[in-house]
């Protein structure tokens, strides 16, 4: 454990004070993504530093796993490709009781056949529960034309996309039914965050401005750029909440079917954590743009998976300050997805999976385990930031290829 550097909270913690602009709470942490992250960290307009999440892992331009303050200006790699990236989990009012001799397999292909899985694929039509949703996304308040990104972006919502993206049922540790899963923008996302980074990359070169790192390319407040990104971005995050708000009703009513009784929601969470939000803090208000990583402002509620086959954790925020009221997003990879395949077989994933329903094929090799850091060291490492509510354990397992 390590020393609190500025008196705040515990006296003891597991925060690192790397420089005055970088602050760590990642015990487990390559040297590149630590010198990724010192990179970001000393752009001109971070206010007060840059908070290093426990899961952290080298990204796009900035680091997978940061919590970035910015002054008057904003980043668009900062906030990543999959932007409003987050998850979703109902609790209901099943026990493991009732699972108990049901057959999972039918449950698990009852949700594939229903939500659209991996990249590029999408709805052929719009559902009942979709069309309210397209009708928010359409309204004028956005003042945005999603259609010169992805003509079908209406029947990208609800739908998974593939990677690390999840449809998971568990089990908590009073044995209650949890439906969870993990998902974005999706295609429309993606192709927002594209374009303004090549927007963002051009107006430095326009200026003759000196990048440590071309995907550190920024807008500055107050000029037409700056705020048509945050316009786009603003509608892409109500995008990834809808998408995810879409996928959890399909899930819950293949679950409904399943169980032969409706599901009855004891409670909903649906959280962020690729986002830019307006934040106050140490004296100012900034721009806090989460790259992978939660708010977890005191009392409000959080969702931290575990990756393929391990624990999620249903969590409280504990408001600190320090972290900018932040936390990690799950449990951050170890090994690049290259890297996994290499040096993990199809027999390791299913050992790992143990008797986890879920579709048995190698292309998940790069999601297993041990291509992540184990989520319990990074739980311990925050800590100081969230505080466990629920433990879930995976007995359903969706994922698009």
């Amino acid at each position: 454990m390590r020393r609190r550097p500025d008196g705040l909270g515990p006296s003891i913690t597991t925060v690192q004070q790397i420089s005055k602009r970088l602050m760590s709470w990642a015990s487990i942490i390559e040297p590149n993504t630590l010198a990724q992250a010192e990179t970001t960290a000393s752009m001109p307009f971070i206010h007060p530093h840059l908070a290093l999440m426990p899961d952290a892992h080298l990204g796009k331009g900035a680091t997978v796993g940061s919590v970035i303050p910015t002054l008057g200006a904003i980043i668009p790699a900062a906030v990543g490709v999959d932007i409003g990236c987050g998850m979703i989990a109902v609790r209901t009012q099943f026990t493991a009781r009732d699972v108990t001799g049901r057959d999972k397999a039918a449950l698990r292909q009852a949700i594939e056949n229903a939500v659209p899985l991996s990249a590029g694929k999408y709805n052929t039509d719009l559902t009942a529960t979709a069309r309210p949703r397209i009708a928010d996304l359409e309204h004028p308040r956005w003042d945005v034309t999603p259609d010169q990104y992805a003509g079908n972006w209406r029947l990208q919502l609800g739908t998974l996309g593939s990677g690390n993206h999840f449809i998971e049922v568990s089990l908590d540790e009073l044995d209650r039914v949890w439906l969870f899963l993990h998902s974005g923008s999706r295609g429309v996302g993606n192709k927002i965050a594209q374009h303004h980074i090549k927007v963002a990359q051009a107006q430095c070169e326009r200026r003759w401005i000196s990048l440590p790192d071309r995907d550190l390319a920024y807008l500055v407040e107050g000029e037409p750029e700056f705020w048509a990104y945050i316009r786009d971005l603003r509608w892409a995050q109500h995008f990834a909440l809808l998408n995810r708000e879409e996928m959890m009703d399909r899930v819950i009513a293949c679950t409904s079917a399943w169980f032969g009784a409706a599901v009855e929601e004891a409670e909903r969470i649906n959280c962020h954590h690729n986002f830019t939000q307006q934040e106050h803090h140490f004296g100012k208000d900034v721009w806090l743009s989460r790259k992978g990583a939660i708010e977890a402002t005191a009392g409000k509620a959080g969702l931290i998976p575990g990756s393929m086959g391990t624990a999620s954790y249903v969590v409280v925020g504990k408001g600190n300050r320090l972290a900018l009221n932040s936390s990690p997003h799950g449990a951050g990879r170890n090994y690049s997805r290259s890297a996994a395949r290499k040096t993990f077989t199809h027999e390791d994933l299913r050992e790992a999976m143990g008797d986890i329903e879920y579709r048995d094929t190698a292309a998940f090799i790069d999601e297993i385990p041990a291509a992540y850091k184990p989520i319990d060291q990074v739980m311990a490492d925050a800590a100081d930031l969230v505080e466990v509510r629920h433990t879930l354990r995976q007995i359903i397992n969706v994922k698009g290829d």
